[in-house]
């Protein structure tokens, strides 16, 4: 069986690629969401949130994605969905709010979506 080539320069319409360069662009959201992995760290997020994006440097478009609860602003902001996750559990946003960030629909959309697609 012979593999797809993969060009990861070719760029995937409307996905943002997780390279050393978005991963250097995000450290500071990243290394802030992976502190959501101890439970003081949520609270004091949640007490004081522009206190704490100023506690991980983060830059202002970072910050506007986090007021926004925005996922897909996030990663274009430089964040990895696997340290996303923790902040998505923050506001606690589903697997399926997520998913419609994704596509742009509602969440009652996309759940109607996936129903649908099972049918």
């Amino acid at each position: 069986m012979e593999l797809a080539h993969f060009d990861h320069h070719t760029p995937i319409a409307g996905t943002t690629l997780f390279d050393g360069e978005q991963a250097m662009k995000g450290y500071q959201l990243n290394k802030m969401c992976y502190s959501f992995n101890a439970a003081e760290a949520r609270d004091e997020y949640l007490a004081n949130p522009e206190a704490y994006f100023d506690k991980f440097d983060l830059n202002e478009a970072q910050k506007q994605a986090c007021r926004n609860a925005n996922v897909l602003e996030m990663i274009a902001a430089g964040g990895n969905i696997y340290y996303l996750a923790k902040f998505a559990g923050i506001y606690k946003l589903s697997v399926q709010d997520v998913g419609a960030q994704q596509t742009g629909m509602t969440t009652d959309q996309f759940k109607q979506k996936l129903l649908d697609a099972g049918k």
